[in-house]
C-alpha cells in the first residue's frame, strides 16, 4: 500500500500529486510525462492554470500505533513517519517522540506495529 499525504490534482484524466501556486497548479509525476520536465532523477513536473484541474484534493492517512491516533507522512522500506495527532504532551513524552516543533510530535513505527490505516480526503 502506498500512502499519500498532501495535494493530489485530476488532470486530463489522470491523478497527481499536486503544489498550488497562486493561479497555477505544478503537478508531480514519478514517469516520464509528456509535457512533463523532468526536475531530478524519477520526478517529473509540469505547471498547469488551476482552473484546467478537474479535481483538487488534499489527502491524509491515518492510523493507530501504541493505541494511539497518528497521521502518516511518508514511509521509508519497513517504516512509516509518523505524527501524533493527540494533542497530549505527556502521551508524546511517553511514547518517546521526537518533538518536530511546539506541540508536534514525530516518530518513525515499524510498518507491522501500525494498525488501522485509512486514508481520508477533504
Amino acid at each position: 500500500m502506498s500512502f499519500r499525504h498532501g495535494y493530489y490534482a485530476g488532470w486530463r484524466g489522470a491523478e497527481y500529486e499536486a503544489s498550488p501556486d497562486g493561479d497555477q497548479m505544478r503537478l508531480y509525476s514519478a514517469a516520464p510525462t509528456d509535457g512533463f520536465a523532468e526536475v531530478v532523477p524519477g520526478r517529473f513536473v509540469r505547471v498547469v492554470p488551476a482552473a484546467e484541474l478537474e479535481h483538487l484534493s488534499y489527502v491524509n492517512t491515518f492510523c493507530t500505533w501504541q493505541g494511539e491516533p497518528f497521521v502518516v507522512l511518508g514511509e521509508h522500506q519497513t517504516w512509516l513517519r509518523v505524527e501524533y495527532t493527540g494533542g497530549k504532551a505527556p502521551v508524546a513524552e511517553r511514547l518517546g517522540l521526537e518533538t518536530f516543533d511546539r506541540g508536534v510530535y514525530q516518530a518513525w513505527a515499524p510498518r507491522s506495529d501500525v494498525a488501522d490505516l485509512r486514508e481520508e480526503t477533504v
